[in-house]
C-alpha cells in the first residue's frame, strides 16, 4: 500500500470513471490539487469564461471529495513549483493523474513535472483521459483500441476515500473579480451533476431529432447534446457518454416501435461523433507542433504574408457586410457555444474569403469556445484551411448557408438588429471572386508533386482507416466522416 499520494486534477474535474481518484482509494493517505497555473492565465486562448466553469465545477467537487473524506486543495502558481512547496508539507509518493492531449504549454509543464518526481524518487502514474494512446506508433489498429477502451465498464465513483492527517490549507476557490479578471459572460451550468442532467436530457428527449437539428443555429441550441464544455473539462468522461448513450439504443430497441427506430437512428448518429472526437485529439497528441504549424509543410507561406488586421477585425467583430457569418459571430462572442456547422463557415469564410491564416483566427475562436478542445480545435482550423493536404476543399458560401439554415431571416434579425439599416456596412469582399482566388491558391500547391508526396506521409501518419478486405466492421465503428461531419466535433457535439 502507497504511504502518500497526490491527486492532480486538471480536465477531469469529477468523481466517476476517475482511475487516479480510484487507485487513491487504496493508499494510506491522500489528498487532491487543482493547480490554477499562471502559465494558462496568460495563454492566448485562455478567457474568463473557462476559469468561470472551472470554477464551478471545482466547488461541487471539492464537496464531493469532502463528502468522501479528502481534501481538495488549491493552489496557484507555476509547476512543479507548487508540487515542491506541498511536498515539504506533505511528503507524498505518488502523484496520480490523467494524461493530457492539451495546448504546447502543457507539454511542456509535464515535461517539467515528469523530471521533478524522476529526481525525487516520486512515482507519477498517468490513466487515459479519452480513447487516445500514449504512445502511438501507428494508426493500423487504433479504432480497435479505442473501442477497448470504450467498452470498459466505467468506474464507479468511489465510496470513502483514505484523507489526511496533516492539517493542510485547502485554499480558495477564487472569483474572477477576486483574481483581478473581467467577469466572464454567462455560462450554462457547470459540474458533475450538470452533466448527468444534460447527458439524460439529450437522450430522453432532446436528441429525439439530432441529425435534422444539428446544423441549424436555431435548432441546435436545444437539438444538440451540449456536452462539449462537459468533456473539454472532464466533468463527465468520455467513456460515461458511450456506454450510456449504447445503454439507451438497447432501451430504444426493446420499445420496438416505430418511434424509438427513429430516435435510435439520430443517437447512432451523435454516437459515432464520439468516435471522431478522438480521432482528432489523437492527431494532436502524435504531433504536437500542429498546433503551431501546417500539418503539410508544404503550404508554409500560402497565407502568412497576406494577413489583414482590417479584415481580421470586421470578421472578429461581426462587421463584414455578410448578415449570416456577422449574425454567428455576435452569437458565438456572446455566448461562447455556436452550432457545428456554424464554426465551418466562420472558419471557412476567413480562411478562404478572407483569406486570414488559421492561427490568428485558432487564436481568437478559442477564446470564444467555452468548449475550447486543443485537439479538436487545431485540427479543424487545419482542415478547414486547407492546409492538411489530405482533406476534401470545401468553401462554405455564406449566402447559401443563410438560404438553408435561417430563410426567414429570423437567426439573423435576433443577433444582427442593425441589418437592412443604413448602419451595416457593405460586403467586406466579393464572394465569388475571393472563392475562385482562394480555390486557384489551394490547387495550385496541391498540385505541386512535393505537396502530394508529403499528403501521403500525412495520410499515412495521421488518417483514418480501416481494412474492410480482411475483416467486419463493429457495429459501433461509424464511416469516415464528410467534412461537414468532421467540423461537428469542432463543438464536440
Amino acid at each position: 500500500m502507497t504511504d502518500l499520494a497526490l491527486v492532480w486534477f486538471k480536465r477531469d474535474l469529477r468523481c466517476t470513471d476517475h482511475a487516479p481518484l480510484a487507485a487513491a482509494a487504496r493508499c494510506r493517505s491522500a489528498v487532491g490539487l487543482y493547480v490554477l497555473e499562471d502559465e494558462w492565465l496568460g495563454a492566448p486562448e485562455w478567457d474568463p469564461q473557462h476559469w468561470e466553469f472551472i470554477r464551478q465545477s471545482l466547488l461541487e467537487l471539492r464537496d464531493n471529495l469532502a463528502a468522501r473524506g479528502m481534501p481538495l486543495l488549491l493552489r496557484r502558481g507555476a509547476m512543479p513549483l507548487v508540487l515542491a512547496q506541498l511536498w515539504r508539507d506533505y511528503p507524498f509518493t505518488e502523484l496520480l493523474s490523467h494524461e493530457e492531449t492539451g495546448s504546447a504549454w502543457t507539454y511542456a509543464r509535464d515535461r517539467r513535472v515528469a523530471a521533478w518526481c524522476r529526481e525525487r524518487g516520486i512515482a507519477w502514474r498517468q490513466w487515459p483521459q479519452f480513447g487516445v494512446v500514449r504512445p502511438l506508433a501507428q494508426r493500423d489498429g487504433w479504432a480497435e483500441a479505442w473501442e477497448r477502451f470504450m467498452a470498459q465498464p466505467p468506474l464507479a465513483a468511489v465510496g470513502q476515500l483514505p484523507g489526511t492527517t496533516t492539517p493542510l490549507d485547502g485554499g480558495d476557490i477564487p472569483s474572477l473579480d477576486a483574481l483581478g479578471l473581467p467577469a466572464a459572460r454567462p455560462i450554462p451550468p457547470a459540474g458533475e451533476a450538470a452533466a448527468t442532467r444534460t447527458l439524460e436530457s439529450f437522450l430522453a428527449e432532446r436528441g429525439s431529432r439530432y441529425l435534422h437539428t444539428l446544423s441549424s443555429p436555431l435548432l441546435a441550441e436545444r437539438g444538440c447534446s451540449r456536452l462539449s464544455a462537459h468533456l473539454a473539462y472532464g466533468t463527465v468522461s468520455m467513456r460515461q457518454v458511450v456506454q450510456r448513450t449504447r445503454q439507451r439504443l438497447r432501451e430504444l430497441r426493446k420499445e420496438g416501435s416505430a418511434e424509438a427506430g427513429e430516435r435510435a437512428r439520430h443517437l447512432r448518429g451523435f454516437l459515432s461523433r464520439l468516435h471522431w472526437h478522438c480521432h482528432f485529439i489523437q492527431k494532436l497528441e502524435d504531433e504536437p507542433a500542429s498546433e503551431f504549424h501546417n500539418f503539410s509543410r508544404s503550404y508554409d507561406g500560402l497565407r502568412e504574408d497576406d494577413w489583414s488586421e482590417e479584415r481580421f477585425l470586421a470578421w472578429a467583430e461581426g462587421r463584414t457586410g455578410f448578415p449570416f457569418v456577422d449574425a454567428c459571430m455576435r452569437c458565438l462572442r456572446a455566448t461562447g457555444w455556436i452550432n457545428f456547422r456554424m464554426r465551418a463557415m466562420l472558419v471557412s469564410f476567413a480562411s478562404y474569403h478572407l483569406w486570414l491564416h488559421w492561427r490568428g483566427t485558432g487564436l481568437f475562436l478559442a477564446r470564444q469556445f467555452l468548449d475550447f478542445e486543443p485537439g479538436i480545435h487545431w485540427s479543424q482550423m487545419q482542415m478547414q484551411s486547407g492546409t492538411t493536404g489530405i482533406n476534401t476543399l470545401r468553401i462554405y458560401s455564406p449566402n447559401k448557408q443563410w438560404a438553408d439554415q435561417d430563410p426567414r431571416g429570423e437567426f439573423v434579425r435576433r443577433w444582427l438588429p442593425e441589418w437592412g439599416s443604413s448602419d451595416y456596412p457593405s460586403p467586406i469582399v466579393d464572394e465569388q471572386r475571393a472563392a475562385r482566388i482562394a480555390k486557384e491558391r489551394i490547387w495550385a500547391r496541391r498540385r505541386q508533386p512535393e505537396a502530394r508526396a508529403e499528403a501521403r506521409q500525412v495520410l499515412q501518419r495521421h488518417g483514418s482507416r480501416t481494412d474492410r478486405s480482411r475483416r467486419p466492421r463493429p457495429k459501433a465503428q461509424p464511416q469516415p466522416p464528410t467534412t461537414t461531419e468532421q467540423l461537428e466535433l469542432f463543438a464536440g457535439e
